[in-house]
């Protein structure tokens, strides 16, 4: 197995600053963290690159060797980097939710990035793969914040959803009903049509963000969450907030990912975004139908 370039990066800081506490303290990595990759990287390498002692990490001799190499293949990528130039320097951080969230994040992209020369960001739709929360420098919105594992979770607002149809639909009772798929249902809301309505379903699709387009275009009513449902000009609520899918929002990043001053910096915006917007999240706004 091949050493990861990004493993030996640490083994440089790790070198260089003499221990964990003060490579931690230069990448923003935990001690630990560094600890369990460099170990990992003598497993992969089959040599002992460092002398552990009360001192430090002192590089065995075969550390020594590494560490010339590793330099070596540093001063090449710098090289690289500088012959790039400046084209994508800004730091990078994504974003990501189910459908709806990544819809909303993308429509208030402005408040997460200013632009040229702050930061680039990505956005992600989880809707149908689920949580992938352990990547790098990623921020996750998500109604489900894991139990367990090295992650930093930040509560946020409220999100509450109700049926929406057509303004065409005003006068009738009985719509016809749209869902999601039971085969793409992930979220209780995603259930919901076909858990009550089940032999009332008109029409349906593999993709939640279909749903919308399809009672944009007249086919019927579905379950939407709020700040999505209205904030569209011809959608109406079709009854009060459903209150059983009332849910709370949570911002969840990798623990060592959180010191990272960009991702920090996103994290804020977010929060401030959803926060700005908790009386849409929660259905108040006073001019929602």
């Amino acid at each position: 197995m091949e050493a990861n370039w990004d493993d030996l990066k640490l083994f440089l800081d790790v070198a260089e600053c003499g221990g964990l506490s003060g490579a931690a303290a230069r990448t923003g990595i935990s001690a630990p963290t560094i600890g369990r990759r460099i170990q990992a990287l003598e497993r992969t390498m089959n040599r002992l690159l460092f002398e552990r002692s009360r001192r430090g990490y002192v590089l065995a001799k075969d550390g020594e060797i590494l560490l010339a190499r590793v330099r070596e293949m540093q001063k090449v990528s710098n090289e690289i980097t500088d012959w790039h130039g400046g084209a994508f320097q800004d730091p990078v951080v994504e974003v990501a939710g189910d459908t709806w969230m990544t819809m909303f994040l993308a429509r208030h992209a402005g408040a997460l990035s200013k632009g040229a020369g702050d930061i680039r960001v990505g956005y992600t739709d989880f809707h149908e793969t689920g949580q992938q929360i352990n990547r790098d420098r990623l921020v996750f919105v998500t109604i489900e914040p894991p139990d367990s594992g090295n992650y930093a979770i930040l509560q946020s607002v409220l999100m509450r959803f109700a049926v929406y149809k057509g303004v065409e639909f005003a006068q009738i009772a009985d719509a016809p009903w749209i869902s999601l798929g039971k085969e793409m249902s992930r979220y209780p809301s995603d259930r919901w049509v076909y858990e009550h309505f089940d032999r009332e379903i008109y029409s349906w699709t593999n993709r939640a963000h279909l749903l919308l387009h399809l009672m944009l275009n007249g086919q019927g009513r579905a379950v939407l969450p709020c700040f999505i449902g209205d904030m569209e000009p011809s959608l109406m609520r079709d009854g009060d907030v459903i209150e059983e899918l009332t849910a709370r929002l949570y911002l969840v990043v990798n623990d060592d990912d959180r010191r990272r001053p960009e991702v920090r910096l996103v994290m804020d915006r977010l929060n401030g975004l959803l926060g700005k917007h908790g009386e849409l999240f929660a259905g108040h706004l006073p001019e929602a139908k």
